[in-house]
Formats: structure tokens, C-alpha cells, sequence
């Protein structure tokens, strides 16, 4: 059984590593091992979980998923959810999706999210989930980051 908890400064590390893990393929994907999440410093990790609502999945000990969110007026920004390589297809990435919503909840409109144009999989979920988009926006050749909205 998973469970879901805020994150702590001292879960940087271990998050940090399950974010390069869950990114690899995303990286693959795009062909740009420079994106982002894979090259965050545990000192810009530890301080969103400082300064963010960062949760984490754990089975058992093993932090399995992350998700983090962050309000900008009236949105909730979520952004970095992931989910362990192995531990994929398990609704986890669901269940950090719809408790960073609650967590926000109280003090949004609505939520906003990105994710790269070829995400196939990232895009169904947030569909799935209520999330309409909203424009693209191409920041590379290779990457459109397509923008997603969901009321609150």
C-alpha cells in the first residue's frame, strides 16, 4: 500500500535521485540529456521542499513518487510529478495528482501544468484527470511544452 505525506529538507536526496530516474525516458524522448528535472542541484530540491508543497509516495520506506505545486495568484502550479520506473502504472501518479490538488485547493481557481508535446502518456493522465489545454509553446526544435488547466 502506498501512502502519501509531505515531503521533508532531508527526502531531497532520494527525491532528487527518483526525478532523474522518472525523467530518463523523457530525456530519451526529446533527445536533450540537459533537460530540467536531470540536472536540479540538491540545493534548489531541498529548497522548493522548504519553500513549495512537495509530497511524496512511499511504499513502505521507499519514496516512490513526487509531485510539487506552488500558488501564483489564484493557480496552483504543479509540476514535477513523478513515479519510480518500477512502481509505474500503479495510480500512484494519480494519487499525487489529486492530493497536490487538495492540498491547494482551499486558495485556487484552477490548477496549471506543462508537459512536452511527445508525453503521450503524461498528456492521457491529465486528460483523464480534467485537464484542458490551454496553448503550446515551443522552446526548442524538439520540444512544444503543451499547457494544461484544470478548474478547481
Amino acid at each position: 500500500m502506498t501512502r502519501i505525506e509531505r515531503a521533508l529538507p532531508e527526502d531531497a536526496g532520494e527525491i532528487l535521485t527518483l526525478q532523474r530516474a522518472a525523467y530518463v525516458a523523457e530525456a530519451q524522448l526529446y533527445g536533450d540529456p540537459f533537460i530540467a528535472p536531470l540536472v536540479e542541484s540538491l540545493q534548489r530540491m531541498r529548497a522548493t521542499i522548504e519553500t513549495a508543497t512537495v509530497l511524496k509516495a512511499l511504499a513502505g520506506d521507499r519514496i516512490v513518487g513526487a509531485v510539487r505545486g506552488q500558488l501564483a495568484d489564484r493557480a496552483g502550479i504543479v509540476g514535477r510529478l513523478v513515479v519510480a520506473p518500477d512502481h509505474q502504472g500503479r495510480g500512484i501518479g494519480t494519487a499525487l495528482l489529486k492530493a497536490i490538488e487538495g492540498e491547494l485547493s482551499p486558495m485556487v481557481d484552477a490548477y496549471d501544468l506543462f508537459t512536452g508535446h511527445l508525453s503521450e502518456g503524461n498528456l492521457r493522465l491529465y486528460r483523464r484527470l480534467g485537464y484542458r489545454e490551454t496553448r503550446r509553446e515551443r522552446v526548442h526544435d524538439h520540444l512544444t511544452l503543451v499547457h494544461m488547466r484544470k478548474p478547481a
